[in-house]
């Protein structure tokens, strides 16, 4: 195990590294490509779903009520509720599921 945690260890940096290396070195110039300037655009916000989804599921108790906690978030969002609103809602509700349904 003690060989391989350097390997793990390398090619965690070796991808933190090329990831914010490559696009200094292959975008020089201002770019005009939409899809690009569109890929660039939406990718974290990409990667921050990905990180997010599985969390709201598996961090809770029942699966239901991160569920129920996903919809309204997206319900409040839509609608315009700020950010500190929804997480706490979301809090709120999650809390309030699993208090009527794990008994």
């Amino acid at each position: 195990m003690d060989g391989k945690i350097w390997i793990y260890i390398f090619v965690a940096f070796a991808v933190s590294y090329l990831i914010r290396v490559l696009p200094l070195t292959i975008f020089r110039k201002p770019i005009k490509n939409r899809f690009v300037k569109s890929f660039l655009y939406y990718a974290p916000y990409v990667t921050l779903a990905l990180m997010t989804f599985p969390a709201i599921f598996e961090s809770t108790q029942v699966v239901w009520s991160g569920l129920v906690a996903l919809v309204a978030g997206v319900v409040m969002a839509y609608f315009g509720a700020g950010l500190p609103v929804v997480a706490g809602s979301c809090c709120v509700i999650v809390f309030l599921v699993e208090l009527i349904f794990c008994r």
